[in-house]
């Protein structure tokens, strides 16, 4: 299963929180050490504000942080969510599909319960098991 950069960035952006999770961090940081847009960072941070994982604040001093501890957001649920909507074969997709094995496919089902066993697994982990700072912080405040 191949992870769109969406939620390629929401995992880091989290795992980056969570190496710091007092402070509050801006979208334009985020996206200078992660070397990319800042509108696209930007909708990543909104949608996992939405759902519970960040805090959001405007203005000076504001930023984005941990809504809730690591150890309480699991990986699958992450993925999931932000996955969610992209279909991992073209049968799968909301609008239907022009595949033509599609009434009779042995395939779809099993495809369906690998990505669920993939999220399940995911799930066994928690953001507390992905913690991430940067070197130039190690040893900073330790």
């Amino acid at each position: 299963m191949r992870l769109t950069t969406f939620t390629d960035f929401g995992l880091r952006i989290l795992m980056r929180m969570a190496g710091a999770p007092e402070r509050a961090f801006s979208t334009a940081e985020l996206a200078e050490e992660f070397q990319v847009s800042r509108a696209h960072l930007a909708k990543v941070i909104s949608a996992l504000a939405r759902a519970g994982y960040l805090e959001t604040r405007r203005g000076g001093g504001g930023g984005a942080m941990l809504a809730r501890p690591p150890e309480q957001i699991r990986l699958g649920d992450v993925v999931g969510l932000l996955e969610s909507g992209q279909a991992i074969v073209e049968c799968f997709a909301a609008d239907g599909s022009a595949c033509t094995l599609s009434p009779s496919c042995l395939l779809k089902e099993r495809l369906k319960r690998a990505e669920a066993v993939f999220l399940e697994d995911l799930n066994r982990s928690t953001l507390a098991d992905c913690i991430y700072r940067p070197p130039w912080e190690i040893g900073a405040d330790d």
